[in-house]
Formats: C-alpha cells, structure tokens, sequence
C-alpha cells in the first residue's frame, strides 16, 4: 500500500495572478471579519496556506479553500508587497466534485465561536490589562459586543473605571 503524504508537506509560493476563485464557494465574511483578516495576516502573516486545484491547460491554480487569504493578498497593498505577491498554497488533485465537497468542508469544519469561550478570552484579557481598545482591534469585536460579553461573565472587575450614567 502507497503511504499517504498530505499536501501541507508540499508547500509552494504561487503568484497571487496564477489564482483564480472558484465559481462555487458559498462563504462570505462581512467587511469587519475582513479587515480582521487582513490585520491578522499583517500581524502573524500568513499561517496557513490556501488549497488550490492546478489547471494545466491554462497554467493557472483555481482555490478550493482560502479565497478571503486570496482577496486580502489582492487588495491589501502592504501585505502584497511585503509578501511580494505570493500566496502559499498547497495543491489537491481531485475532480470537480470532489473540490466543490472539500471547499464546504473547510467552510463548515472552522465553526463558530462559542459564547461562554469568547467571555472567558475576554475576561482574561481583561484582568491581564488589556483596555477595551486593544481586545477591540486585536479580536475583531465592536463595542456593543464586547459590552454584552463584559455583561455576560458577571464580573464586576471588567466594569472598573467605568461611567454608565447617561449625560444630561
């Protein structure tokens, strides 16, 4: 039997205008969830790489997994350049059906964040000092959010130095 080796272990750097979408990828991220993407990719870079289909006839690579890592290299200036326009990828070699089963796949195996978990990052990062500006821009949360998940824990300390009466 042929040992199996999974495409990760063949990383390669692909001109980011060697790729092309998919016609068949349901996933949208609303703008906030993007312009965390591109911070996280500015500030980690690019820590998992994005899964392509190679297309010979046309010499180019078509994404099963990865098209908003493909978009922020596209409209992101500072990453592209300082990436100098390669996205890593890694290649499947699989029919059409096959990608189409593997793009929802890798949509649906990310999940969701679980309410009771984001509160305790929260109130962790709370009582390590971080201010509600920092969990703001570095998790990708709006204010109201953050409040309701203050409110959540019951923690009183995460109210500290805080005003709640309405001006007159």
């Amino acid at each position: 039997m042929e040992e199996y080796t999974s495409p990760v272990y063949n990383l390669i750097p692909v001109p980011v205008e060697k790729i092309q979408a998919n016609a068949y990828n349901p996933n949208v991220v609303a703008p906030p969830e993007m312009e965390l993407l591109e911070l996280s990719i500015w500030e980690d870079g690019y820590t998992m790489p994005c899964v392509c289909y190679y297309l010979p006839d046309i010499d180019m690579y078509e994404l099963v997994d990865g098209f908003h890592r493909y978009t922020v290299m596209k409209t992101s200036k500072r990453i592209y350049e300082r990436e100098k326009g390669q996205l890593p990828v890694v290649v499947i070699h699989k029919d059409l059906s096959n990608r189409m089963a593997s793009t929802i796949r890798h949509n649906r195996a990310r999940g969701t964040h679980n309410i009771e978990l984001m509160t305790n990052i929260v109130a962790e990062l709370k009582k390590s000092g971080m201010t509600d500006d920092w969990i703001m821009k570095n998790i990708g949360m709006e204010k109201d959010e953050l409040l309701r998940l203050k409110q959540i824990s019951g923690l009183a300390e995460l109210f500290a130095n805080k005003e709640f009466s309405v001006p007159k």
